[in-house]
């Protein structure tokens, strides 16, 4: 049997009808708005999303790949890393790019580190980083990109924060970096990055904070009064940083940022390429072509929030949040995982499926994720969300008192993908298995 395809029409179709069928191949989307979603938007007020509607618009067509044709995009892309670097307590020798997301940063971090310990370590023939078993997957990417051998620690069974001293005895002659989080997003803990930097110090390699998620939230947090462990430029020893502004930044999609504390590691992620017919090429980061949208986004979200706008959506994330850890605490059934220290977090059972709990919730309109190690279900908290929290406790009480009372309940959907995933030994089976999923949801029904 033929695979169905699509093909050009024969002519074009009118925008009235084309905008329609968008609308209604949109209807099959996870509905945000209602704050029933708890990851993959970032939203801070109606107004504010439509203000970076207009900016990205504004600059639809402009390429960041060339700093001379668009002047306005260097402007706002310097900018951007300024304000930033100085949120993160960095100095004037402090440099760094923006991105197209936290993955983009993270696989710079790492080509910059490889071509860094080339240049300054030649003797290191395959180079190795160390990290904690919790930080993101985009490292594992990164390692395959730029053959940089990842070498997982266990975190500590306790704290589910980074082991310092099995990070410290995982060190090889051919490391060349350590890795930790501020936040990981499994728990929503932070590693503790000021023993870690200081180890990578003493052996002369880099240290790299992935702050995809939490560096939009943590220094408004800290300033809020929480304890918030030290992660930033403000610890020696700490070499670069990534932080998302389409995370908690409210920034449009597409951009994130790759930081560094000396402008000798940050030359190393460049691109250059001399001898092309076609003239000199230059690259800063992975991409060529550089939506100058997202920039001008980014740069519109920091001016237009300012550091009071900052502080009082993270005020109304963070009481949404301490509203919804003590309610779920409240659940003889439930507990939260680790000590969060924003808003990111996980909570799992000893008692019950905790996915089965996620089925029901699903059956009731709301959509968690599922992570493993132990299962558990996963919460990102958003000013949005900060209406609904009592309506979500209530359904969730409803959802383990069902579990509960039908222990022989079986998984569907979601859950019995994980649960299966979760619970086989073969690792290279569960690859394998992903894979061909992921494939058939990209072949046309």
């Amino acid at each position: 049997m033929a695979r169905p395809k699509v093909v050009l029409p024969e002519n074009g179709i009118l925008e009235d009808k084309l905008l329609k069928e968008m609308e209604e191949i949109s209807n099959d989307d996870i509905d945000w708005r209602d704050g029933k979603v708890w990851s993959l938007v970032y939203h801070a007020t109606d107004k504010h999303t439509e203000m970076l509607k207009k900016a990205y618009t504004m600059f639809f067509s402009k390429n960041a790949l060339s700093p001379i044709a668009f002047p306005s995009l260097k402007k706002f892309e310097t900018e951007v890393i300024s304000m930033v670097i100085d949120l993160f307590g960095g100095d004037k020798r402090c440099c760094g790019s923006m991105t197209s997301g936290g993955t983009e940063s993270i696989v710079m971090a790492i080509k910059t580190y490889r071509d860094w310990a080339k240049d300054k370590l030649p003797d290191i023939k395959e180079p190795e980083m160390v990290l904690p078993s919790s930080a993101h997957p985009a490292f594992d990417k990164g390692a395959d990109y730029f053959g940089v051998k990842a070498v997982r620690v266990p975190v500590d069974k306790n704290t589910h924060r980074a082991d310092v001293k099995a990070m410290e005895e995982a060190l090889t002659k051919n490391t060349i970096l350590m890795v930790g989080s501020a936040c990981d997003f499994p728990r929503g803990v932070v590693d503790p990055i000021s023993e870690l930097a200081s180890i990578a110090q003493s052996h002369g390699i880099g240290m790299h904070v992935d702050s995809c998620l939490g560096g939009f939230m943590l220094p408004f947090v800290k300033r809020l009064g929480y304890e918030v462990p030290d992660f930033d430029f403000s610890v020696p020893g700490v070499t670069s940083i990534s932080a998302d502004i389409h995370k908690y930044g409210y920034g449009a999609k597409g951009s994130s940022t790759i930081l560094y504390r000396k402008e000798r590691i940050w030359k190393y992620q460049f691109s250059v390429y001399t001898d092309w017919s076609g003239g000199v090429y230059i690259s800063t980061t992975m991409r060529g072509t550089r939506p100058g949208g997202a920039i001008a986004a980014a740069w519109a979200a920091l001016r237009s929030l300012g550091m009071d706008g900052y502080l009082n959506l993270t005020k109304i994330v963070m009481d949404a949040t301490e509203k919804l850890i003590a309610g779920i605490n409240q659940i003889p059934e439930l507990y939260i995982i680790a000590k969060p220290v924003m808003s990111v977090f996980s909570f799992t059972s000893d008692k019950i499926n905790v996915f089965h709990v996620g089925d029901v919730m699903d059956e009731k309109g709301w959509h968690l994720d599922r992570i493993q190690f132990p299962n558990a279900l996963h919460m990102m908290v958003n000013p949005h969300h900060a209406q609904i929290v009592d309506t979500f406790l209530k359904d969730l009480r409803d959802a383990v008192k069902e579990v509960a009372e039908n222990p022989q309940k079986t998984s569907e959907g979601d859950s019995a993908i994980y649960g299966m995933v979760a619970s086989l030994p073969d690792r290279d089976k569960v690859k394998d298995y992903i894979i061909n999923f992921l494939k058939s949801q990209y072949k046309i029904k």
